[in-house]
């Protein structure tokens, strides 16, 4: 199962941080990453983007909000209104998300 995860999360070139983790925290960062990645569309349609950094092991997800969702007024509201929402629907043990770069 390791080396399955491993080549799934390698492709969605994650940081390097991401790959020291156990069997249980692989499928956590990949449903993560596709929740992401439901939302992630949205915020290209406005010039943004973002990036999964973390997860706390307080189960806090820390993300990277890039182009204009990273100077945008309302990205807060779309942190946890949308994203926050998407990514604890898709992982229910997740706690609340952040952004690093605001």
């Amino acid at each position: 199962m390791f080396k399955c995860c491993y080549k799934r999360l390698k492709k969605l070139n994650l940081p390097f941080k991401l790959f020291i983790m156990n069997n249980n925290n692989q499928e956590v960062f990949l449903k993560i990453e596709e929740a992401l990645n439901q939302i992630r569309p949205y915020l290209e349609a406005d010039g943004g983007d973002i990036s999964l950094v973390e997860v706390t092991t307080d189960n806090i997800v820390k993300v990277k909000l890039h182009g204009a969702c990273n100077s945008c007024n309302m990205s807060a509201m779309t942190l946890k209104a949308g994203v926050e929402e998407t990514v604890r629907k898709a992982v229910p043990e997740i706690v609340a998300v952040e952004a690093i770069n605001n």
